[in-house]
């Protein structure tokens, strides 16, 4: 008779697709009517016999031929005449059920077949033990999480061997699904602490499920030990990325930016967000001029849009490590993208500091002209000093007298306004002295 075996796979919501073990076979070269000596005499299985097993052999093979109606009806022939079968028998009708209803995708029906079975009181406990565990499986196919809890639960009872992996993993992704998260990471711990006694690395959806928990229960020091253990087994870019954002959440700046860092360095940041993150963590850490690099990488690449922020980033960036004059290509394009002059009044502050003083006042006079400004008497500073530079004595004074008008620069434009007076007075004293 056919080998009758499959496999189910199951894909949960974190992003993890699992791959269950077969559900019950039935072996090759097997009678179905022949079971072992010592087991029918420990579970008094009862015999099935030839004409049972003809009818039930005839509805897999229909069922293998891809006439699955056709097996159906030919196992509702038989279970017409169920009262004359024994327990063993109406048994294996039942998984037959359970096997197409599975191999058609239908699976309450192929549970209801399959609690059938274990149901029976003549069949062999080991039947009784694989399709108890394999009905948590379809359970958990069926996302039926509670009778996934439920059917592991009954295997515990009747189980007799050392429990696996499989059954500690998929405990815990019922418990996932259920919003148990401490059970669920009791349980993949479990699986994790068994595969590393084997000497075996864990399976990745095994971390991945248990960094989802321990994240769930605000555990980041935890994530942050997962995340360390799946950059070194997988060394993919997004555990890297993943690693980084928990060292900044948790504290960790510097060892943040070395994650970062060596992430860039392999070519794994490559989203606009990954970028931005590597740039802010740059700024942070006092390393101004590589976070202004990184964005303008990113622009040049494509990955980082052209946006009034993106250079207004790089140019604040550039200010901070001390390269004014490169800052100013910058900010000249965030202004050009704004409607509102903030960025020009940033620019004039540059040229200001640059003693490009023609620039600094083009610069003060656009963004008073564009207006919305956060600090309007900050432009009038900027073009007082330039004006001011300039020899624009009365220009620069009527800059700060405006500039005395708001609070926050009063006191700097008096000063400033008795300075540029006597300066002026000074100079016209020299022009007089000279005539």
């Amino acid at each position: 008779m056919k080998l009758l075996k499959t496999a189910l796979a199951c894909t949960f919501a974190i992003g993890t697709s699992v791959a269950l073990p077969s559900l019950v076979s039935l072996l090759p070269g097997v009678s179905l009517a022949s079971v072992s000596a010592q087991e029918q005499k420990t579970t008094k299985v009862p015999a099935l016999r030839e004409k049972v097993y003809s009818q039930l052999a005839r509805a897999q093979k229909l069922a293998d031929d891809g006439d699955a109606k056709a097996g159906l009806e030919a196992l509702d022939s038989i279970n017409e005449r169920s009262s004359s079968m024994n327990s063993y028998e109406i048994a294996m009708m039942h998984n037959f059920y359970g096997f197409i209803y599975y191999n058609e995708n239908d699976l309450p029906k192929a549970i209801a077949a399959f609690e059938k079975v274990i149901a029976e009181e003549g069949i062999p406990e080991s039947l009784r033990v694989s399709t108890t565990f394999s009905l948590a499986q379809l359970a958990m196919a069926n996302s039926d999480y509670n009778k996934v809890i439920d059917f592991l639960a009954k295997w515990d009872q009747i189980n007799t061997k050392e429990k696996t992996d499989a059954y500690y993993v998929l405990k815990s992704q019922a418990y996932y699904q259920l919003k148990e998260y401490q059970k669920g990471v009791d349980n993949i711990n479990q699986a994790i602490a068994l595969s590393d006694s084997q000497g075996k690395e864990p399976k990745e959806n095994w971390l991945i499920l248990q960094r989802a928990m321990y994240y769930s229960l605000n555990q980041t020091d935890n994530v942050v030990a997962v995340l360390e253990r799946m950059v070194k087994l997988y060394n993919k870019p997004e555990y890297w990325v993943q690693l980084g954002g928990m060292y900044g959440e948790t504290g960790k700046e510097k060892q943040q930016l070395a994650v970062l860092e060596a992430a860039y360095q392999q070519g794994f940041l490559t989203s606009k967000s990954d970028l931005r993150q590597l740039s802010q963590v740059y700024l942070y850490n006092g390393l101004a001029y590589k976070a202004a690099v990184v964005m303008s990488k990113g622009i040049d690449s494509g990955v980082v849009e052209k946006s009034a922020k993106n250079y207004a980033f790089i140019a604040e960036a550039m200010v901070q490590a001390k390269e004014d004059d490169k800052s100013v290509s910058y900010f000249a394009k965030a202004a050009d993208l704004s409607t509102h002059g903030k960025y020009e009044q940033r620019l004039a502050e540059v040229y200001v500091n640059l003693e490009q003083y023609e620039e600094a006042a083009d610069a003060a006079r656009k963004a008073l002209d564009k207006g919305s400004l956060d600090f309007e008497s900050n432009a009038y500073v900027a073009l007082g000093m330039a004006q001011y530079s300039m020899q624009n004595f009365e220009a620069s004074i009527l800059a700060f007298e405006q500039a005395e008008k708001h609070k926050k620069s009063q006191r700097l434009a008096e000063q400033w306004i008795k300075y540029v007076k006597r300066e002026k007075l000074h100079a016209e004293t020299l022009r007089t002295a000279l005539l």
